[in-house]
């Protein structure tokens, strides 16, 4: 289930002489960094995720909005704050993902999240559990020009699916699909494109096949499998899969286990893009889910001023460095393949 051209064209369509001469400078800046060990920032990022809201109706075990832990603020970003974030960063930005911590569709504002970015001719995604997106919000969503859909189905029938997805239904998920794919043909629309995505964990790795077959049934346009990011994951973790090309992490000899990645000194999402959290805050990846590495608010400063701002350039040394030392990178799959 390849991707499909239109998707590509579509993210290659929001590209301008602006945006296209931001991407040169950004991968110059980003090889000349690693060849000498220097800092070369040119450019600003061409992707950029924002969070509607840190709200959820899930409890998932590893997630701090499912377990109710944030130690950050919680709340949903209005629409005048997240029209002046598409205002300051339009110029460059190709790909918006409107997805951090928390259930999108729970924003009231979500589909003029959308409109709004399809208006500066930027590529729009969003990641969802499936459980609003009803008939009428299916509709709306074709309606509002979202140009990627990413569901969650960590499991085939309810018992495999609650296992992680905790309080959800599996049957309205299904339901949630359908309802898009329908749509999609009602509407002769190419748009969203719409991705499955499977994180495999223990409790359903015996169901890849399963849900390959589903999917093809299902008419979506890819099955994405995704590894798992254990929070506690040293002395083991009933989440952890046995396949090891589904895992993130392996068994030493002593019974502990430490993460598979080597964690190279280098990382090129501190050149192409980062988060911004419901309230205006800049963090450096999407792995920092309680905004611990906070390079600034944009309550305060403007964006350009935070991307260029010394703390931003003294972290991404330090993330060329000495990554190991940053907590948020050590359970990071920048690098890693399945």
């Amino acid at each position: 289930m390849g991707i499909p051209i239109h998707d590509r064209l579509n993210i290659l369509k929001t590209i301008s002489s602006v945006r296209l001469i931001n991407l040169v400078k950004l991968q110059a800046g980003y090889m000349l960094t690693n060849l000498s060990g220097r800092l070369f920032l040119w450019g600003f990022p061409f992707s950029l995720s924002v969070e509607p809201t840190t709200s959820c109706n899930l409890r998932c075990p590893e997630c701090p909005s499912g377990l109710r832990q944030f130690s950050r603020n919680t709340g949903m970003m209005d629409f005048e704050s997240y029209r002046s974030v598409i205002d300051q960063t339009h110029k460059h930005l190709m790909y918006l993902l409107l997805y951090f911590q928390g259930e999108p569709y729970l924003n009231p504002s979500f589909f003029d999240f959308v409109k709004y970015a399809k208006k500066r001719n930027i590529y729009t995604a969003t990641s969802t559990n499936a459980h609003f997106l009803t008939d009428d919000n299916a509709r709306k969503t074709i309606e509002s020009g979202l140009d990627r859909l990413i569901i969650s189905l960590d499991g085939i029938g309810q018992e495999a699916y609650a296992t992680y997805r905790v309080g959800g239904r599996y049957d309205r998920v299904i339901k949630g699909i359908e309802n898009m794919v329908r749509w999609k043909k009602e509407m002769k629309s190419r748009t969203p494109h719409i991705i499955v995505q499977f994180i495999v964990f223990r409790s359903n790795e015996h169901q890849l096949d399963e849900v390959r077959h589903l999917c093809k049934k299902l008419g979506v346009d890819e099955l994405q499998f995704k590894t798992a990011q254990i929070n506690d994951y040293k002395n083991g973790n009933p989440l952890i899969p046995t396949l090891e090309k589904y895992s993130r992490y392996r068994k030493l000899p002593d019974g502990t286990w430490e993460f598979r990645n080597k964690l190279p000194n280098r990382c090129y999402r501190m050149w192409t893009g980062n988060v911004i959290t419901w309230d205006g805050l800049v963090v450096p990846c999407c792995f920092d889910k309680d905004a611990e590495y906070r390079m600034g608010d944009l309550n305060t400063h403007d964006f350009r001023t935070i991307w260029k701002s010394d703390a931003y350039r003294q972290f991404r040394k330090t993330v060329f460095s000495r990554r190991r030392s940053v907590e948020i990178c050590r359970n990071c799959t920048e690098g890693m393949k399945i």
